[in-house]
């Protein structure tokens, strides 16, 4: 028994233990990721948590080899995972993209560091608080709030002005109130091609936005409709 004691505190196993703990407690986060096809998946949350919970086993190694501050690494990663985050938040014509996610990433960062430190509690509930964050704040939100945001990229191939017509026709038989419009050129297209975003308030009850969403894309000359995320 005492060597089986022995062997299960040992560094070794511990490391083992941290590093498959700190793959699935970030992992679980980037399958919530995937699910909403953002920029950082599984792949890139599990690979920052586990490099996270490597970071503090390095340290406490050289701590032990060459007796040194083991805080002194980790201490760099929470600044170097801020390129990793800036690479997930994308401008995309009127709007910016993936805050969530590089906030996740570091969510992630930080568990991988409990995990690698021992602190398996406090990895393993924040690990869950954040999952019900990304996966479950907007339905405390629509109750919150009795309208919500629709925000739209519509591309137009010609014809611009009188499809602009026919789009607020639409949008009004649905009851969205249109807050904000603007037009942007799509190099891609014909010189009279445009993008337009348009950013409306619509009641939640009872509102059918993918009916909407098909009624749009058959107006003449409308060859995309896409939907913004948050």
């Amino acid at each position: 028994m005492q060597v089986i004691g022995e062997i299960l505190n040992s560094f070794w196993f511990q490391s083992i233990i941290k590093l498959i703990l700190g793959f699935v407690l970030a992992g679980i986060i980037g399958l919530e990721r995937s699910s909403w096809s953002k920029p950082a998946g599984f792949r890139t949350h599990a690979l920052v948590g586990i490099s996270s919970v490597l970071i503090v086993l390095c340290g406490e190694y050289m701590s032990k080899a060459y007796n040194i501050d083991p805080s002194r690494i980790p201490a760099q990663l929470l600044s170097g995972i801020g390129f990793i985050g800036a690479g997930t938040i994308l401008r995309d014509g009127f709007n910016v993209k993936g805050l969530t996610t590089a906030a996740g990433l570091l969510s992630v960062t930080c568990i991988g560091l409990s995990i690698g430190a021992g602190f398996y509690l406090g990895g393993i509930l924040t690990t869950l608080i954040v999952y019900i964050i990304l996966s479950y704040s907007y339905k405390i939100s629509d109750k919150l709030d009795h309208f919500n945001i629709l925000e739209l990229d519509i591309v137009i191939h010609k014809n611009v002005k009188k499809v602009l017509a026919e789009i607020e026709e639409c949008l009004s038989l649905y009851q969205v109130e249109i807050k904000q419009m603007k037009r942007a050129k799509k190099e891609e297209l014909q010189e009279e091609g445009e993008i337009i975003h348009i950013v409306g308030h619509y009641n939640k009850r009872g509102f059918k936005k993918n009916e909407l969403l098909r009624n749009m894309t058959t107006i003449e000359n409308v060859t995309e409709v896409l939907e913004e995320e948050s």
